[in-house]
């Protein structure tokens, strides 16, 4: 039986908290599409709280415990 994935923030491909890195890995997604993404709608998007999202997510997602 197939272990079942976890989203967590890894250790190498990250640029400052492994976010989008762990985002992308999970989804089977090149981080940096992520990355283009965010930022994007951090800036275009008036109603998109970017940086208290990244924060919250930093405090929730867990880090790879494989090193």
């Amino acid at each position: 039986m197939e272990e079942p994935k976890k989203l967590t923030r890894p250790h190498t491909g990250r640029m400052l908290g492994g976010i989008c890195a762990g985002i992308g890995n999970y989804f089977g997604v090149d981080a940096t599409l992520i990355r283009i993404g965010y930022v994007l709608l951090s800036l275009f998007s008036a109603g998109f709280p970017g940086l208290i999202l990244y924060l919250i997510l930093l405090l929730i997602i867990p880090e790879d415990s494989n090193r």
